[in-house]
């Protein structure tokens, strides 16, 4: 059994199944006691009153009860005094001793030597005085008994107690227990994307407005309808904006290569243009290329959300890595690039085009946003499974503020990592690694600190 609630109920039903056995145990066997006791005293005063012969005389015996029951009677008459009846180790000092005791209308426990604890009479007659004593094991003895028995039959019912009641308690939660499993399939699903439907629902047996847990089954159900309703707008409002995007992003690149193709038509066919009209053409080529560019990536990331259309198939990730690591070094002489690749391929099950993509935004990444001279590595080894590709830098380090949504679309570092770079980037470059990461089944993720910046992606071998 399993679940703290149950732990507690079960210990706390058998610690008081408990508790009432051993209270009702100790009630009846001081109940017990005393009807056993006072039996002995009955026993007590029908002796000490029954005739000790026909001509009245003592006679002492000395010799043991025939009725094998330890019966004392000591008779005294004038200053003639004898043992009627006692056991044989019953010798005759203690029987002196016993008849000097005081008389009294109640009996009394009495510890007598070699015969042991006894209850007795002293009795004061008009002929004399009678003593009479039973053994005290008549009461200790059957109390022994049954105080064991009780025992026994206490330890039985806490037995049967905690067994039936991990039984009753099971039973009573197994409600909850298939609550708490619906709530872990729902928080299995992948809402996050998609259409964000919530198929998993309490059971009618379950969600019973009649029943305390039935009551927290039909507000569970009532909450995942809430939630599956707030996702489904969410999902049309997305997709709206998504084909928005899309749409523009598509439609946007025809006149923007317009706009650069005439600007440079402009500036190379005209010889007299002043300096100021040629630098205005440069910058608007220029402009629009980085629009183009902005554009081009809107339209991949808009892509990747709706239909990631990848074309997966093994790859050697050795050989991208070493020709976008001497790309990036062509086109930057300022960094100090360095390698670490090992000796054996490694293949993963990636869409070629799209994963060099993801590469040459990560060292383009640590390129635009570490002043020069920074010391960037591009590794690639593998781990339980998976190709991991690391790109690491001993720059400024990305801002702590910003570090959980530097995946996120249109997120910029600030000037304690960026440097100076005509404000060239768009923030889109890591949001598509991880788009496109992810559509391929891998991850990504990201450690840094000043003068340490890793990020990694790790990609499932083929």
């Amino acid at each position: 059994m399993s679940g703290s609630l149950s732990r507690r109920l079960v210990r706390r039903t058998t610690a008081l199944v408990a508790l009432v056995t051993i209270v009702l145990t100790v009630f009846i066997s001081l109940a017990n006691f005393q009807i056993l006791q006072q039996q002995l005293d009955e026993r007590l005063e029908a002796a000490a009153g029954r005739p000790i012969g026909r001509n009245g005389s003592i006679t002492p015996s000395g010799s043991d009860d025939p009725a094998g029951s330890g019966l004392i009677r000591i008779e005294m008459i004038g200053r003639v005094w004898g043992v009627v009846a006692g056991p044989a180790a019953l010798t005759n000092d203690v029987a002196a001793q016993l008849l000097q005791l005081e008389p009294s209308t109640v009996p009394i426990n009495i510890e007598l030597p070699r015969l042991g604890h006894y209850r007795l009479l002293v009795r004061e007659t008009d002929r004399g005085r009678t003593v009479v004593a039973l053994p005290y094991r008549d009461v200790t003895n059957p109390l022994y008994t049954q105080l064991i028995m009780t025992g026994l039959l206490t330890l039985g019912a806490i037995v049967v107690a905690y067994l039936g009641t991990r039984q009753v308690v099971a039973a009573s939660l197994r409600p909850l227990n298939r609550l708490a499993a619906t709530a872990n399939q729902v928080s299995a699903l992948p809402l996050d994307r998609g259409e964000g439907t919530v198929p998993v629902r309490v059971a009618a047996t379950d969600a019973d407005p009649e029943t305390e847990v039935g009551q927290v089954g039909l507000a569970f159900n009532l909450m995942l309808d809430n939630v599956e309703n707030a996702l489904a707008v969410r999902h049309r409002s997305e997709t709206k904006v998504r084909r928005f995007v899309a749409d523009a992003s598509h439609e946007l690149r025809n006149p923007l290569a317009s706009i650069r193709g005439y600007a440079e038509l402009t500036r190379r066919s005209s010889e007299s243009l002043p300096p100021d009209a040629s630098h205005a053409l440069a910058r608007i080529e220029a402009e629009s290329e980085r629009m183009s560019a902005l554009v081009q990536d809107l339209l991949l990331l808009a892509r990747l959300d709706s239909e990631p259309t990848l074309e997966l198939r093994p790859t050697d990730l050795t050989e991208m890595v070493l020709n976008a690591v001497d790309d990036a070094r062509a086109a930057d002489q300022e960094h100090l690039w360095a390698l670490d690749l090992p000796n054996e391929e490694v293949i993963a099950n990636v869409d070629p085009h799209r994963m060099h993509q993801v590469i040459v935004n990560l060292l383009a990444n640590a390129r635009t946003h570490t002043p020069a001279g920074t010391h960037v590595e591009a590794s690639l080894r593998t781990l339980d499974g998976w190709a991991v590709v690391a790109v690491t830098d001993d720059g400024p380090g990305v801002p702590a503020e910003i570090q959980d949504s530097v995946f996120e679309r249109f997120t910029r570092a600030d000037a304690s990592r960026a440097r100076q770079s005509n404000g060239s980037s768009t923030g889109l470059g890591l949001a598509i690694v991880a788009a496109v990461v992810g559509a391929q089944g891998g991850q990504v993720g990201l450690e840094s600190r000043p003068g340490y910046t890793c990020f990694t992606v790790r990609l499932p071998l083929a």
